[in-house]
């Protein structure tokens, strides 16, 4: 008996060599029908034998390409149409509504023509097909047709052609699809932008050879690169970027070298490999190869990738670890425009190995690490953007635009949160210009026009400017309730938890720093349940720059003059000023974040008094932990009628002083005090679970990148009967604060 069916796949289905899926399985079957792109996915009509049709269906999304993402398949049965044999027909015109594929990292089979002497395309540095390749970066408009990309430079060879038009081959409309006769080319630079004769890739390997920094092009930027095993060249990298202990990332050839220098798990080695192939925080291996310190000062962990573009394995065949650290000085937005690069990078690299394909919108390496159990985004951007996440029920257009430090911006559509690429810090004017042109380009590919835009509390956020600039109907979201929202949202729980919702500080809504906070609710609404002892920090963010300011201010608030005079020779000169300034309350903002706590603690352990880079002092303290050493501070429950309960940490901060008076090693301090945290979050848990009934908590804010903190705690929890929830396909640091706004427009009646 014969059928028919009319089929429609939703999601990133274009641009991942779906069709050419489609087509191979209704021929292999024996179906009559076809299948075209349209603007809302991919349709397409098969008929045949019904055991044939129903063998489709089974099989189209468990043997759909890997790198597509099905979000729904909707099929209807119907009259028979008569085809005779199987055709890809021209795509439909229209109201775009699909989805766009991120940058992919290069295919096993891209890889194995790229070193065939055989192939046409043997070390062509740009190979690519359906399956791998720029896609996002290059991407101008929809429809994704080369013409809207910056392949549109490059007209294909005839031979290039024939791949591109025929859907039995995997290169069938891949739209960066080019060959060494007519595709991109390298090209090799002096600092002062002379091109050089000779072959660009030999005289990047002499340059790198020779200790020099060469910044190389790549998918969504420059890298700025160097021999990782050259210390001179490693310090003198750090000199120029003015990057003095934030470590780098490295990039080595394959897992062989990675299993020389890292521990890695299987779950790593996946995650690794994997299509977006991040940067991934790997524990170093007892005995490994020594490698420079500069690396990564003071931590034990390495930020390893792999090879991910087909220049980035030809470069590596040379070399066992390279340097691969964004093109910036400090902390402006990576190079990507090769103008502004030979601009900006002048007096940072010594050549430039690049090329003639121009990048359209930049897009940093994304890191992660694999903690508790899941992979863990800590910079959520190249190979995952744009691709969207789950906002169930939201019935508006909306724009959240995210916070000041680590921005992202994310979009609405239908049950579609749409987060953008890491933009990064808009204190920066060209990284707040980006952010402005990004939310332009997202709303047009997108067909997105907000109804609402929401943005954080705080009313110096650039972020929170452009909101109350743009002429839409406004709503401010307050810091930690976005984040709280952000787990609630990713793991689809609606009904009401609790959230230890951890981090250095954002606006409350008593006009204090909030950051130890205790919150009971959903993400239409929320209850402050406890929160942190307020801190001064004496000089506001001076205080965070310099973080024995905060444990002077810890002493004092603790002891008194006297203990905090007892420390004295931990402070540098002119501490009687700073004690001055909060004997007399000037100049003195209040802060309950744990973060500063964590900073408090590192200083007074003798750990950086003052910092290069967020969050330096706190993964101090955590790479020192002496898990051997006994004994946990403990906190104090301070109650107040009708007020939230203050988690006092007083008492913690007295016993760490007489410890280290007392010449305890700054190890043990650090382990009782995160045995503190964690003693202290079971007994919150167990105390509100008695009086709100609710066995659900949420983790969420920067304070959970601390790997055993968020692994004791977890565990912890979960022992005592809770079910613990916390951030993975979403930054549980600022960068996944907008998708949490966007969950509390979402869901409050606004």
């Amino acid at each position: 008996m014969k059928k028919s069916f009319s089929i429609l796949i939703t999601g990133i289905v274009q641009g991942v060599g779906f069709r050419p899926f489609v087509f191979k399985l209704a021929q292999g079957l024996g179906l009559a029908g076809w299948v075209l792109n349209s603007p809302a996915g991919v349709e397409c009509v098969v008929e045949g034998e019904a055991a044939d049709c129903a063998a489709f269906l089974e099989r189209l999304p468990l043997e759909a390409p890997g790198v597509s993402r099905i979000e729904s398949i909707n099929y209807t049965e119907q009259g028979i149409q008569g085809a005779a044999f199987f055709k890809i027909l021209p795509s439909k015109a229209g109201l775009r509504h699909t989805l766009i594929s991120p940058d992919l990292a290069l295919c096993d089979d891209c890889l194995a023509e790229l070193f065939d002497p055989q192939d046409r395309r043997y070390r062509y540095p740009f190979i690519n097909c359906t399956n791998c390749g720029p896609r996002f970066t290059i991407i101008e408009n929809l429809p994704y047709d080369r013409p809207m990309t910056t392949m549109k430079h490059f007209n294909m060879c005839e031979a290039c052609r024939r791949e591109y038009e025929d859907p039995a081959n995997r290169r069938f409309h891949a739209q960066p699809n080019a060959c060494p006769a007519c595709g991109p080319a390298l090209n090799y630079v002096d600092a002062a932008g002379q091109k050089i004769a000779g072959e660009p890739l030999d005289l990047a390997y002499s340059a790198l050879q020779a200790g020099q920094i060469v910044a190389i092009k790549g998918l969504g930027g420059y890298h700025l690169a160097c021999d990782a095993q050259n210390e001179a060249a490693v310090n003198t990298l750090r000199g120029r970027k003015a990057r003095w202990h934030k470590p780098f990332a490295l990039m080595l050839p394959d897992l062989a070298q990675v299993r020389l220098y890292c521990e890695i798990s299987r779950e790593e080695e996946e995650l690794l490999q994997s299509p977006a192939q991040p940067v991934l925080l790997l524990k170093r291996r007892t005995g490994a190869p020594p490698l420079p310190a500069a690396l990564a000062p003071d931590s034990d962990r390495l930020g390893i990738m792999l090879p991910y573009t087909p220049l980035h394995y030809l470069l590596t065949e040379n070399w066992s670890a390279l340097v691969m650290t964004s093109a910036n000085f400090s902390d402006e937005p990576i190079a990507y425009n090769d103008e502004d690069a030979q601009s900006r990078l002048k007096g940072l690299a010594d050549a430039f190995l690049t090329h003639n394909r121009p990048i359209f919108r930049r897009a940093d390496d994304s890191v992660a690490v694999w903690a508790a159990a899941a992979p863990r985004l800590l910079r959520r951007s190249r190979g995952y953007a744009p691709q969207p996440l789950s906002l169930e029920g939201c019935r508006r257009q909306i724009l959240a635009v995210g916070g000041q430090e680590k921005n992202t911006f994310c979009l609405t559509r239908g049950s579609q949160a749409i987060l953008s690429q890491h933009i990064g810090e808009l204190s920066d004017v060209a990284t707040y210009a980006e952010f402005q042109q990004e939310i332009a380009y997202y709303c047009a590919m997108f067909k997105i026009e907000p109804e609402l835009i929401v943005s954080d509390l705080h009313p110096d956020y650039l972020s929170s400017r452009y909101a109350k600039l743009s002429g839409l109907p406004q709503l401010k979201v307050q810091h930690h309730h976005a984040h709280f929202a952000s787990v609630l949202a990713e793991h689809h729980l609606s009904q009401p938890a609790l959230g230890f919702i951890f981090d250095g500080s954002g606006y409350g809504e008593d006009g204090h720093l909030w950051g130890g906070e205790v919150l009971y609710g959903t993400c239409a609404d929320y209850k402050r349940l406890a929160h942190l002892r307020y801190l001064p920090l004496p000089g506001g963010e001076a205080a965070i720059r310099e973080p024995w300011r905060q444990a002077l201010s810890a002493l004092y608030m603790a002891g008194g003059e006297k203990l905090a005079t007892d420390e004295r020779w931990l402070w540098p000169n002119g501490w009687e000023l700073v004690l001055s300034a909060l004997q007399q309350k000037v100049n003195t903002p209040l802060a309950s974040g744990l973060g500063r706590l964590f900073d408090a603690l590192a200083a007074l352990s003798g750990l950086y008094p003052q910092v290069s880079y967020e969050g330096q002092a706190a993964i101090a303290l955590e790479n020192i932990l002496d898990d051997n050493a006994a004994g946990s501070y403990r906190f104090a429950i301070n109650e107040y009628q009708e007020k939230p309960l203050e988690l006092d940490w007083r008492p913690l901060i007295l016993s760490a002083a007489q410890d280290k008076l007392s010449g305890v090693n700054p190890g043990a301090i650090a382990v009782r005090f995160h045995r503190a945290l964690s003693s202290l979050c079971l007994h919150l848990a167990q105390r509100f679970r008695e009086q709100y009934h609710a066995d659900t908590i949420a983790l969420s804010g920067g304070c959970w990148q601390n790997i055993w903190l968020l692994t004791q705690i977890q565990q912890n929890l979960t022992k005592a009967g809770f079910k613990v929830y916390s951030n993975s396909a979403v930054p549980t640091n600022d960068g996944g604060l907008s998708y949490g706004q966007a969950a509390v427009a979402c869901r409050g009646d606004y």
